[in-house]
């Protein structure tokens, strides 16, 4: 995400006029025929142009005026990651509407408390599911929302509720407005202001229900240029440009996918990528080979995972190769780390013998070959799984911004990266650590204008003084990096009195290829527990490898033969800490966690009340 642009690929556009939209208009009218976005449809990747990419952009955006969208209407988008979604959050951005971004996740009772909440005007469903999620309530539950767009057609020739309409129909109405109105999408452009709301972006609830926050195209401009402009070069020096590949995957409501993919395109033409799925991603990417890419600490974890287990599954020959390889990795990654991310003599060298053995070949299977730069964020990752992929030539630097200041606080930067912080504040911003409970505090233009229809909430994550409370803590590390010692609110204390922050030790659980999700208890107990879910795919594969039977989740997790494997992850973690912070007993989950289930939010993070709540019998049993 901290990332540069050539001089060349800046939009000349002022201050007080530049939105997203207006960045794509420029690219349009600057390179038409260069390539802005790539899908695979039926096997093939298809290419858009910047001149097609903005033709639809404008027929989507006299689409909205036709349908009576009106500056600060709200429309939003219940879809996957596909060109449509940053057609018409563009468009929208061009009539000075507000986008409002759902996960297509959200389960209908999530769906229907974001449409009521932002009262949206104009809804993109993808697909029947989605659409029966918007249809289910009576209209007059959204008494706002007139129009509902839907992007395939199957199963929904039968429907005749008269706020559907298809997508090509949307887009042949626009058209036909653009035609008989020519200019009007131009005009309300030029009319925008760098106060206007032009995205909510929705938080994801751990602790309650969601809340908008309102991004306006001033905090959009600052962080084009702090991340996109003015960040850090590359590891080679290279800035990013329109060679450079991006696989977008990620949900695009989320600040961080939004930031990196969308943001990067109008901001320096590099070419974005839509993945099929994010089931997919792992194939998607060695099709793509990007050359920039980002990920929550997930989907680290489930490349590193996917490494390992290749490893064990692999003939006797390429094990002996691979297990060199990895050990040499090791070595490489330690050096390289301890020297800020820069290679030493001896990593370079053992790097040299290495990649053309086995780690080039590596990359070129986990889909990052040609990747110069990597970016991981969104929560906190172990350092191990960093230093493991700095160690096979993929340089992973981990970034650290929140929905609230429009994803922008600070970044670790090639040759100056200290592992387990997240790096240092972008140079010019506001950022302090509160001198009673430490938490991390930032002041900058791109501090959100509040939340949508609660101005207490508002006024809660603000000081008296102007400074956005993030709600971590965190600690300074040789008086310029940061790292995050977790939440305020899961901080752990014992009956003891001890402090205990629990996402350090719930990270080096999930460092092992056999643990998915971990939740560490223990707040007024006498010693931490731990509920600990396992990696359904990686510990089946270990136990067919062993002949050891099994039907279910539930069945595998409850294998006296698993709960070993398992306590063998927790011996090693335990080594890792003081006797404070080590897990004294656990429980396997015994079943899958689940957005729709309402254990995990939409972005993946545990809902620690609910979980408490659901598996309470597991956590007293622990204590009993």
């Amino acid at each position: 995400m901290a990332l540069l642009t050539p001089e060349s690929s800046r939009a000349e556009v002022g201050p007080a006029t530049s939105t997203v939209a207006s960045l794509a208009r420029d690219w349009a009218q600057r390179a038409p025929h260069q390539v802005a976005m790539r899908e695979k449809d039926f096997g093939v990747w298809r290419e858009y142009s910047w001149d097609d990419t903005w033709n639809l952009i404008l027929d989507a955006a006299h689409g909205l005026l036709a349908l009576g969208v009106d500056v600060g209407d709200r429309v939003s988008i219940h879809a996957e990651d596909r060109p449509e979604w940053v057609v018409l959050d563009l468009a929208t951005v061009a009539v000075r509407g507000v986008t409002v971004g759902l996960y297509p996740t959200n389960p209908a009772a999530e769906v229907e408390y974001l449409l009521t909440d932002s009262g949206a005007a104009v809804h993109l469903a993808e697909d029947q599911e989605q659409v029966d999620k918007a249809l289910a309530p009576p209209a007059a539950t959204f008494p706002a929302l007139k129009t509902v767009i839907y992007l395939e057609p199957r199963g929904l020739r039968t429907y005749d509720d008269e706020r559907l309409m298809s997508w090509a129909s949307f887009l042949e109405l626009g058209a036909a407005h653009r035609a008989e109105h020519v200019g009007d999408v131009e005009r309300r452009m030029a009319a925008a202001e760098p106060t206007d709301i032009m995205t909510l972006v929705y938080t994801s609830g751990t602790t309650g229900p969601p809340k908008g926050a309102m991004l306006t195209n001033a905090n959009a401009a600052f962080a084009v240029d702090v991340l996109v402009h003015n960040g850090a070069r590359t590891p080679n020096g290279k800035p990013p440009d329109s060679d450079d590949l991006i696989v977008t995957y990620l949900p695009l409501c989320h600040i961080a996918e939004r930031v990196f993919s969308t943001w990067h395109l109008v901001g320096c033409g590099t070419v974005l990528n839509f993945a099929e799925s994010i089931d997919t991603i792992v194939t998607n990417l060695r099709e793509v080979q990007p050359t920039l890419f980002f990920a929550v600490p997930r989907i680290w974890e489930k490349l590193h995972a996917g490494v390992l287990i290749r490893a064990n599954d692999a003939t006797w020959v390429k094990k002996r190769f691979l297990n060199f390889g990895l050990r040499q990795a090791a070595k490489v990654g330690k050096a390289m780390v301890a020297n800020g991310g820069n290679h030493t003599f001896g990593s370079r060298l053992r790097y040299a013998i290495a990649s053309p053995l086995v780690l080039r070949a590596l990359k070129e299977r986990i889909g990052l070959r040609r990747c110069r730069y990597a970016g991981s964020g969104a929560a906190p990752i172990a350092p191990e799984v960093l230093e493991f992929f700095m160690g096979i030539g993929v340089p992973v630097f981990e970034l650290y911004g929140m929905t609230e200041n429009t994803a922008i606080a600070t970044a670790n930067l090639p040759g100056r990266m200290k592992l387990g912080t997240v790096g240092e504040p972008y140079q010019g911003i506001g950022l302090r650590l509160d001198p009673e409970t430490g938490e991390i505090q930032t002041k900058h233009p791109g501090t959100f204008a509040g939340y949508w229809g609660q101005p207490d909430a508002t006024a809660a994550t603000m000081t008296e003084d102007g400074w956005l409370m993030t709600g971590d803590v965190g600690q300074w590390v040789d008086d310029t990096h940061i790292k995050i010692v977790d939440r305020i609110k899961h901080i752990i204390i014992t009956s003891g009195g001890k402090n205990v922050s629990p996402s350090e030790i719930e990270n080096s659980l999930k460092t092992s290829p056999y643990v998915k999700e971990a939740m560490v208890i223990g707040d007024g107990r006498k010693y931490l527990a731990a509920l600990i879910g396992i990696e359904y795919d990686t510990v089946g594969d270990w136990a067919l490898r062993r002949n050891l039977p099994y039907t279910t989740y539930r069945d595998l997790s409850e294998k006296p033969e698993v709960v070993e494997l398992v306590h063998g992850v927790v011996t090693a973690t335990n080594d890792k800490f003081a006797s404070v912070e080590q897990i004294k007993r656990f429980k396997l989950i015994p079943k899958e966690l689940d957005h729709e289930d309402g254990e995990l939010t939409a972005t993946q993070k545990l809902k620690r009340g609910a979980m408490t709540e659901m598996f309470g019998d597991l956590v007293e049993s622990m204590y009993q």
